[in-house]
């Protein structure tokens, strides 16, 4: 049943002569049930479950136990969100890293492929909260800080550049470009965004919408 409720429920945008392809929560319904009442964030949810079907990390049930949540709104389940993007600081996403580099090794010593681990989904690290300001009042000031900071933080820098080039699906950006806020609003600020699948040996497109905030 897996499979088969992600299949109908894929449904089509033909835009400016492009064709994509998007899973429909209203065609889901129409084998989970009302749906109408959910709360916008539950559908969130729910489309986010609808990709990722599997059979595995994701089944039928986990949608199901969120169209049945409407009922009294509780439910015993618990499912798997898989965000389309992880947006991390350094603080907390350095410990990430040596997490999951300590995972290679643990599979290293097993024997097995150590470049299976991997973050499942992509994962922009963005450094800021190691900035200090030493020197300040004269126009070489922003160049002596990173400087200085650079020669500080010099052990976690040439381990995170490793991890960037190591693991598949994560990118670093150095101190100097500014704040994760900046960052994103300059850089990664999307309102959807596309990958490719292939189902029955034809290459399609699919497309997806996640709400990032925009500037003002």
């Amino acid at each position: 049943m897996s499979s088969n409720l992600k299949d109908t429920s894929m449904d089509k945008l033909v835009a400016r002569n492009s064709e994509y392809h998007y899973y429909s929560l209203p065609r889901a319904a129409k084998q989970l049930g009302d749906i109408d009442r959910l709360p916008k964030s539950m559908k969130v949810l729910l489309e986010n479950l609808l990709r990722h079907i599997d059979g595995d990390t994701v089944q039928v049930e986990d949608l199901q136990a969120i169209v049945d949540w409407q009922r009294d709104g509780h439910a015993e389940r618990e499912i798997a969100y898989r965000p389309a993007r992880v947006l991390m600081q350094d603080f907390t996403g350095v410990p990430a890293v040596v997490d999951l580099a300590a995972m290679r090794e643990a599979v290293q010593r097993l024997g097995g492929d150590v470049d299976q681990v991997n973050p499942l989904s992509p994962v922009d690290l963005v450094i800021d909260h190691s900035v200090t300001v030493d020197e300040f009042g004269d126009q070489q000031a922003f160049g002596d800080n990173v400087r200085i900071e650079m020669q500080r933080n010099h052990e976690r820098y040439t381990f995170l550049r490793w991890g960037q080039q190591a693991f598949n699906r994560f990118r670093v950006v150095p101190p100097a470009p500014g704040s994760v806020t900046r960052s994103t609003l300059n850089i990664w600020a999307r309102r959807s965004g596309m990958r490719s699948r292939t189902a029955n040996a034809s290459p399609i497109r699919i497309r997806w919408w996640a709400p990032t905030p925009t500037p003002p």
